[in-house]
């Protein structure tokens, strides 16, 4: 991506979450923006004692979202597709572990395409339309403004490697696109991957390394993989970025470190909602 289209995708982002619709105190319908698109019906409440899931995030037919337990910065984290990292100000009750949380039931207008949709699992990422829902529901309710900063930094650049490619086809298309450890969470003892494209799978790492990741291996398509290096969940702590980019050279694929963009999120303003 060129710097020019950069600066006009961060103006275009700019005008578009200065706007803020005005506040509702009830769960109701909504009028469509002309700017962004809102959730026809949208209740949000603190969660209550017996909440004990921490940011749950689920996808249903018919367009609906749920959150669980969510605090405000996976939310943010979530409507605006970036990581914790490229996070930046608000106030300490938005924090992603010690945050307040929020239940949230949030159903698109009937006319959209996303009341059409038919997620094959409910932990199947919002669609585009819902990413944009999302920030409108989080300006509305939390009063949220931000604003875009982007600047050369340290980055890491996906690649295809000089051997082999152990990439196969998924043996379920329709499974839950996931990437961790060899027996599920952590890397312990090496990576797997299940149904996951390219651009899933840097996203994923970045998580981890703390660093944006660039899918540049223009592979398509999506892909199960495993890669075994023994040890334990200690052993992959000491240090991450040698661990990942062991296990990538292992599965076919290059992961080295590089200088491009850095895009992070400021926090303007933010205030907790009010009562439904």
């Amino acid at each position: 991506m060129t710097l020019d289209r950069m600066k006009l995708l961060s103006i275009a982002f700019a005008l578009a979450v200065t706007h803020v619709p005005p506040a509702q105190t009830q769960s109701s319908s909504r009028r469509p923006l002309a700017t962004m698109l809102e959730f026809d019906v949208a209740s949000v409440r603190p969660s209550g004692p017996n909440q004990m899931e921490m940011n749950g995030l689920y996808t249903y037919p018919g367009g609906e979202v749920r959150c669980k337990g969510c605090r405000l910065e996976y939310l943010i984290m979530r409507a605006f597709d970036v990581q914790q990292f490229q996070i930046s100000g608000g106030p300490a009750w938005m924090d992603l572990v010690s945050g307040d949380p929020f239940d949230i039931d949030a159903k698109p207008p009937e006319s959209s395409s996303s009341a059409r949709s038919t997620p094959t699992s409910p932990k199947s990422p919002p669609n585009e339309e819902q990413h944009e829902m999302l920030r409108s529901l989080l300006a509305d309710r939390f009063q949220l403004k931000l604003h875009r900063e982007i600047k050369e930094g340290t980055v890491f650049i996906l690649s295809k490697g000089a051997g082999q490619l152990k990439l196969t086809p998924p043996k379920d298309k329709s499974a839950f696109s996931w990437s961790g450890g060899i027996s599920g969470g952590w890397f312990g003892g090496g990576i797997r991957g299940e149904n996951i494209s390219m651009p899933q799978l840097a996203a994923r790492l970045s998580r981890f390394l703390k660093k944006p990741v660039l899918d540049q291996t223009g592979i398509e398509g999506s892909f199960d993989f495993e890669y075994r290096l023994g040890g334990d969940d200690k052993d992959n702590d000491a240090d991450i970025p040698s661990f990942l980019l062991t296990s990538m050279k292992g599965i076919g694929l290059m992961l080295k470190p590089g200088h491009g963009p850095v895009e992070t999120i400021v926090i303007d303003h933010l205030e907790k909602p009010s009562a439904n």
